[in-house]
């Protein structure tokens, strides 16, 4: 069986248009297809019997060697006149290890609901356009790995684990709905430093064992909608540190059914897999162009474990997730520009860590009233720390909050009252009691009101004697009460009369809080021409 036109013998003997001797009649049929371009079909029609990830055994007449694929795909025969040659594969056994490991291929490789004995290995190979879709494979080594287009492993399964690192995908890498088990060092997927020229799509992915994507470039976005990660054999599920996404990363649900589009937001009505994970996130240092997505992602975490979002710099991140009931969330350094939250999505006191997380806009989705904003700032902060306090009164005043923002200012004061030695705390009782540490200036106009009408009540009862018999002025108590409540403005009271007994104690009180008044009405004042 030959077709097109005999060329040279090739290295193992064989002319090019020619047949090897000692292929089987389903690798026969193989090279034929290689060469005409065209897909090789043997699937039985039975969708029990062409399950790749099912019991039912596939005999001779659908299996081809390894060595045979390779064979073809390093240095396969020519194309029939005006076909080009492709290796598209459906419902195929590949016996043995497929080995590509430095090769350069250059046909498009396409094989879809194939089974693989055992391991495939391309470290270091180069390809065109990859796509395994589907698949049964006991794991995947593509270590360095260079794609010129896209390489595709939908609904592919791995049974020890998917091996990426430092490999360079021209454009998309897609693992949509695989199923990922981890391989003997704990991970199911190993791509750190893995460069992808556009998307990375693991959409309703499951992973058995910690998705490492340390330092992983994704030149366009990240989606992980709908993806369940579990790990509970070590800390992480996912551990990406360091890694940019020129757009967004996506933690959020994907539409089930075959109405979901893949990419989209899933429409109203439909039935929905959510971002679950089980073990920790780790999204250190990360970068990200337009937004960090947790719409509705839930964490399943132990005491130990943290979904950490340190350092990390992005416009927009969207805390919008479930509430995890145990770990840590950790924002510690992260930069925000916008922050969208929910009240109900942030972890109660001891379990948020936000020391140095800067954010200038905030928009909450439902109620989020400020005593919920006040408790969500005090939760982050086991000891006091002034900062938190100061970056959400500030974001409050930009807003136009500004009532909002002096109770913010008036809480980290309250706070910091509780540090503070039993005498200095005392003071911190009075400021408060008296004027709100001067960020209620009303309450002081209050106090003194009543104090100046109180202390011109008692002095109608007192005749005091002067000081001096001539040149004093006449009593007034109405005007003594209030000279002595002033304690920079001298109305020519004060120092004229001669008082004793009970009645100076009533002065020097009057005095006393007076200055009270007086410092704390200062102080607030301070604080708001330091903050214009």
């Amino acid at each position: 069986m030959t077709g097109g036109t005999d060329g040279a013998a090739g290295t193992d003997g064989v002319r090019a248009g020619d047949l090897p001797d000692d292929l089987t009649a389903a690798e026969a049929g193989m090279w034929q297809a290689f060469r005409n371009g065209s897909v090789y079909d043997l699937s039985d029609g039975d969708s029990v019997v062409d399950d790749p990830h099912g019991g039912h055994p596939w005999g001779p007449e659908r299996t081809v060697r390894a060595r045979i694929v390779a064979w073809l795909l390093l240095d396969g025969p020519p194309a029939l006149d005006g076909r080009v040659a492709s290796l598209k594969l459906v419902g195929v056994r590949i016996s043995d290890s497929l080995d590509l490991a430095g090769g350069t291929v250059v046909p498009y490789v396409e094989m879809k609901r194939c089974r693989f004995d055992r391991d495939v290995l391309l470290p270091e190979a180069r390809f065109t356009t990859v796509r395994m879709v589907d698949c049964s494979v006991p794991r995947l080594e593509a270590a360095r790995v260079h794609t010129e287009g896209d390489l595709h492993l939908p609904r592919c399964r791995f049974h020890n684990g998917v091996r990426l690192t430092d490999a360079h995908i021209g454009t998309d890498l897609l693992l949509n709905q695989a199923i990922v088990y981890r391989d003997r060092t704990g991970r199911s997927i190993a791509a750190d430093g893995m460069t992808v020229g556009q998307d990375l799509q693991a959409e309703m992915l499951e992973s058995h064992g910690e998705l490492s994507l340390r330092s992983a470039k994704i030149g366009v976005s990240l989606s992980l909608r709908g993806a369940r990660l579990a790990n509970p054999y070590t800390r992480l599920a996912l551990n990406a540190p360091q890694m940019t996404v020129e757009r967004s990363l996506y933690l959020t649900p994907a539409g089930v059914g075959g109405q979901a589009l893949s990419g989209a937001t899933p429409a109203r009505g439909t039935r929905i897999q959510r971002f679950e994970c089980r073990g920790g996130l780790r999204l250190d240092d990360g970068r990200f162009g337009d937004a960090v997505d947790l719409e509705r992602a839930r964490f399943v975490l132990t005491d130990e474990q943290e979904l950490s979002l340190r350092r990390v710099q992005t416009p927009e991140l969207r805390f919008l997730g479930e509430r995890p009931p145990r770990g840590k969330v950790v924002l510690s350094g992260a930069r925000v520009v916008t922050l969208v939250d929910r009240a109900s999505a942030w972890p109660g006191p001891g379990n948020l860590h936000m020391g140095g997380f800067a954010y200038e806009n905030l928009v909450p989705q439902g109620p989020f009233p400020l005593a919920e904003r006040l408790s969500w700032v005090a939760a982050s902060t086991a000891e006091y720390a002034p900062e938190p306090y100061e970056r959400l009164a500030t974001v409050l005043r930009n807003g136009g909050e500004d009532e909002d923002a002096r109770e913010v200012l008036l809480a980290k004061q309250r706070r910091r009252r509780e540090t503070l030695p039993p005498a200095a705390k005392f003071w911190g009782y009075a400021q408060d009691w008296t004027v709100a540490y001067g960020y209620r200036p009303g309450r002081a106009a209050v106090w003194m009101a009543l104090l100046w009408a109180a202390g011109s009540v008692a002095f109608t009862h007192s005749a005091p004697p002067p000081v001096s018999r001539e040149g004093h002025p006449q009593w007034n108590p109405t005007l003594f009460a209030l000279d002595l409540l002033l304690p920079v403005i001298d109305l020519g009271q004060a120092n004229q009369w001669r008082l004793t007994g009970g009645w100076q104690w009533l002065a020097t009180a009057l005095i006393l809080l007076g200055w009270i008044l007086a410092t704390t009405v200062a102080t607030g004042a301070t604080r708001t021409l330091r903050r214009d």
